[in-house]
C-alpha cells in the first residue's frame, strides 16, 4: 500500500514491459473467480522485465490483487493494449492527476520531458497524506501544484480551483494530459474548454477483453461511438459525452456493494462477531 486504499502492484511480464509505450495498459485478473479490470501501466524496466501498475482498492477484484503478497501470481495478466499517447514538442504540458492517475500519469511525464517539453503537474487529493510519488515527480517537473480540499497542501479545495493553478502559471498550457477518477477528468475538460486549451483524457471504463470484440468499454466522443480498448484509451476531452460515460462506469456499483456487505458480514461471522447464516 503506497497511501491508504491504493496499492502498487508489479509483476514480472518480460514481453510486456519491453512492448509497452506511455499511456497504454494490462488488463488483469487476479483469480479465477475474478473479473477482467483494465489498469494503466505507471512504470516499466525492460531489463527487469517488470511493469509496475498503482491501482485504487474500490471493488471485488481489486481487493483480491490488494492481497496478493511478493511471490504470488496473477491469473491473467494481457499487454499492451490500447493506443500509446502522442509524445511530440507541445512546449509547455500540464499533466493533471488524481487517486491511481497521479501513478499513471508518470511515464507520460518521463516521456514528455525527454521529448523537450516542459512539463508541470497538478496533483489532487482529498488530503495531503494521499499525494504520492512527489519524490519521483521532482525529477521531471518544471511546477508541481497540490489541490487538497482540506488545505494540508498547496491549494484548498476541489479540482474545480484548477483555473486558479493555470492563471499563475507563468505561461498558458499548450495542452492538457488528465488521468484519475471520473469527475476528475469531467470537470478538468468543463475548465479548459474554457480557457481554450487543448486537453486529452485516459478512460478506464468498464472493459472485459480489451480487443474490441466486446462492446463493453463503448464511449460516444464527437458523437460517435469508440471503444476505449483499440481507439483510445486516450481522446479529447472536450468531445465526450460524460453523463454517458459516468452513468456505464455506475452500473454494476449495487453488485460491488452487495459484494463487500457478504464479505464483511461473512468474516464477522467466522470471528463470532454476528449471526451472519452462509
Amino acid at each position: 500500500m503506497i497511501v491508504p486504499n491504493m496499492h502498487v502492484l508489479v509483476v514480472e511480464a518480460p514481453e510486456i514491459a519491453t512492448k509497452v509505450r506511455p499511456g497504454q495498459f494490462v488488463i488483469v485478473r487476479g483469480a479465477e473467480e475474478g473479473e477482467r479490470i483494465p489498469l494503466s501501466i505507471a512504470d516499466y524496466d525492460p531489463e527487469k522485465g517488470t511493469i509496475t501498475i498503482v491501482f485504487m482498492e474500490v471493488g471485488a477484484s481489486t481487493s483480491v490483487l490488494a492481497g496478493l503478497k511478493a511471490g504470488d501470481e496473477v491469473l491473467t495478466c494481457v499487454g499492451p493494449l490500447g493506443n500509446e499517447t502522442v509524445i511530440d514538442t507541445f512546449g509547455s504540458v500540464l499533466l493533471v492527476g488524481g487517486c491511481y492517475g497521479i501513478g499513471s500519469l508518470y511515464p507520460v511525464a518521463k516521456a514528455l520531458k525527454e521529448k523537450g517539453n516542459k512539463v508541470s503537474v497538478v496533483l489532487e487529493a482529498r488530503s495531503s497524506y494521499l499525494i504520492y510519488w512527489l519524490d519521483k515527480y521532482i525529477h521531471l517537473a518544471e511546477k508541481i501544484y497540490t489541490i487538497t480540499r482540506d488545505g494540508s497542501m498547496g491549494t484548498k479545495g476541489h479540482i474545480s480551483r484548477l483555473p486558479d493553478v493555470i492563471h499563475g502559471m507563468r505561461e498558458k498550457p499548450d495542452r492538457i494530459i488528465v488521468n484519475g477518477c471520473t469527475y476528475l477528468m469531467a470537470h478538468t475538460s468543463e475548465v479548459t474548454r474554457e480557457l481554450g486549451i487543448p486537453t486529452v483524457v485516459n478512460l478506464n471504463p468498464i472493459m472485459i477483453d480489451g480487443t474490441g470484440m466486446c462492446g463493453v468499454c463503448r464511449v460516444t466522443v464527437g458523437g460517435k461511438m469508440k471503444f476505449a480498448c483499440v481507439d483510445g484509451p486516450e481522446f479529447n476531452g472536450h468531445e465526450i459525452d460524460w453523463k454517458e460515460f459516468l452513468a456505464r462506469r455506475k452500473a454494476y456499483m449495487r453488485e460491488e456493494s452487495l459484494f463487500f456487505r457478504r464479505s464483511d458480514a461473512t468474516f464477522a461471522h467466522k470471528e463470532g462477531k454476528c449471526a451472519w447464516h452462509e
